[in-house]
């Protein structure tokens, strides 16, 4: 059956700045979506995406709505809660990108509603997509610490949130879906430079099951770095994820080059949400998962201030 013909998910976006613009490409491109329209509140960035990826402008999405199966959510987090509920309510499937609310009670409430309405509800954690992760949460065996370091030059974007939800919160949710154990202890320091948040940021997280991980992020680095190392009871693995290469050391001292194919990780999370959506299933970050990051993330934040 041809792309014609097949029965596809109406899907809209909902915010088409920076990151929503790739929403909206990549829905035009995925067989078993349909790009039905996309929505801003500056109509003309709506009509320019609209024009490029042949669907409808729209500059308030509750028109956008009616007209979708499901919807990603690309707006600043203040909005998160706000749109979703009403995509919710109103019976449809969602994307919200992360950090899924400003608080814990949010998305509580949010998690709730997609209960109450058998709806879809995913959180945009889009390291879980990254090839490199995928392939090293497959050689976790007995891992002992976890260390992330997460480094941006001063870009002059986010600057409404604290680095801690805009970079810490991704490899924060990464540790917590390779640990699995509840956290006993949190410690934190961090500082404000350039902006009125929070612009970089240490934390020591302790696990339930004797683990532990160390997580720094900054936006006013010199130079962009994103890495994550584990240690085992037998082997050191890297992973860098500006070129997806990964390192793993034994204890014997023998090293290992693995690189895995590369997969655009934001196309494969958007395939994931529409299958998720088609077969009715529990996506791999729920708002559950989403909810755990950001509590984390709010307990450091709390600790700096």
């Amino acid at each position: 059956m041809n792309k014609g013909t097949k029965k596809r998910i109406r899907a809209g976006v909902i915010g088409v700045g920076y990151l929503g613009q790739h929403h909206a490409r990549i829905y035009s491109e995925l067989e078993d979506a349909e790009l039905v329209g996309v929505a801003d509140t500056n109509i003309e960035r709506a009509g320019e995406i609209a024009r490029k990826y042949g669907t409808k402008a729209y500059k308030d999405y509750k028109d956008l709505i009616g007209n979708a199966d499901a919807l990603s959510i690309v707006v600043p987090t203040t909005l998160h809660y706000e749109i979703a509920v009403e995509c919710l309510t109103s019976g449809k499937d969602i994307i919200v990108e992360k950090p899924v609310t400003t608080t814990i009670a949010e998305a509580d409430e949010l998690i709730g509603e997609a209960e109450r309405q058998e709806r879809i509800l995913q959180v945009g954690h889009l390291e879980r997509y990254n090839s490199g992760i995928m392939a090293l949460s497959e050689m976790i065996d007995r891992p002992i610490f976890f260390e992330s370091l997460r480094l941006s030059p001063f870009l002059n974007r986010a600057t409404d949130v604290d680095v801690t939800l805009d970079l810490m919160i991704h490899d924060i949710d990464i540790v917590l879906s390779l640990v699995s154990s509840p956290v006993r202890s949190v410690k934190a320091i961090g500082f404000s430079s350039i902006t009125d948040m929070i612009d970089e940021a240490r934390a020591w997280v302790e696990f339930e099951n004797g683990l532990a991980g160390f997580f720094t992020a900054s936006r006013i680095s010199e130079e962009k770095q994103r890495k994550l190392k584990v240690f085992q009871d037998n082997s050191y693995i890297e992973l860098d994820y500006q070129n997806g290469s990964i390192k793993r050391f034994s204890h014997r001292g023998a090293q290992e080059d693995i690189k895995p194919e590369f997969r655009e990780p934001l196309k494969e999370e958007l395939k994931d949400f529409i299958r998720c959506v088609m077969n009715r299933e529990t996506p791999r970050v729920s708002g559950i998962e989403g909810r755990d990051a950001l509590r984390v993330v709010l307990e450091i934040n709390s600790l700096v201030r």
